[in-house]
């Protein structure tokens, strides 16, 4: 048995959204401390991991640990149909097989429930990644989507090399080019760093699945360092994070 309340409707929408272009089917860890999501890509060039710690729900009850699968397909059309005036309320039940999800507007008191089917599968064990990386930046989440849309315009590839104190961000192919130099207050909120010089590139595409977590946090940080994988993290409004993991691109 769980049975969980989360006060904003509209924010796990974005939530959903975020997991439903990486994988088509979505793991649901539940854990004392938190309803975790961690599931690579089809082809494993990338990671998603949610965490929503216990105490962001308003109400968190469970027996046991345990998990659930998910579409994550038939889960996002489900929760899109939250809004800011609802809290969602998730019951799993395993005997029938079915994610019970129920949106009630704060104000009316109006319930709409929906049914998810769960899936049969058993998810495939993800390790924890531990990767010391050099350079972390800090940026408004809607930046990060303006960089990551103007660099799709000319290129499938994105280099990000961190030297002087700058970062610089590029890309090019058949005689289009983009470039842009980021430093600390324009527009960087923040940059630090271990090493002098840092240089990575990683692909477009797999920047953009980032960006669609963008809503669901003011901020972004991402760390890189030499041809290593980036790490992309969206802090969520009231607890909790989204996490990405992305592979370099290997000349």
């Amino acid at each position: 048995m769980f049975r969980a309340t989360y006060p904003s409707g509209s924010k796990f929408k974005s939530i959903a959204s975020a997991i439903v272009k990486i994988t088509d089917e979505a793991p649901f860890y539940i854990k004392p401390e938190a309803l975790e999501v961690k599931v690579f890509s089809p082809d494993k060039t990338a990671m998603i991991i949610v965490k929503i710690p216990s105490v962001a729900f308003e109400e968190y009850n469970f027996e046991a640990e345990d998990y659930f699968v998910v579409s994550s397909s038939d889960l996002n059309r489900v929760l899109r149909r939250g809004t800011r005036t609802d809290v969602l309320v998730l019951e799993l039940d395993k005997s029938v097989g079915v994610l019970k999800t129920v949106f009630r507007n704060k104000k009316t008191g109006v319930e709409r429930t929906f049914f998810v089917e769960l899936k049969q599968s058993i998810p495939e064990e993800v390790p924890d990644l531990d990767i010391e990386l050099g350079v972390t930046v800090t940026m408004l989440a809607s930046d990060f989507k303006l960089l990551i849309r103007d660099l799709k315009t000319v290129g499938d590839y994105a280099t990000f090399h961190f030297k002087e104190n700058k970062l610089h961000v590029y890309s090019g192919e058949q005689q289009k080019e983009y470039r842009a130099v980021l430093e600390e207050g324009s527009p960087l909120i923040s940059v630090a760093s271990t090493v002098d010089e840092a240089k990575a590139s990683y692909s477009i595409d797999l920047l953009r699945l980032a960006t669609r977590a963008a809503s669901a946090s003011k901020n972004i940080t991402f760390s890189f360092d030499n041809d290593k994988p980036m790490k992309i993290v969206f802090e969520l409004e009231g607890g909790g994070s989204i996490t990405y993991w992305l592979t370099p691109r290997v000349e």
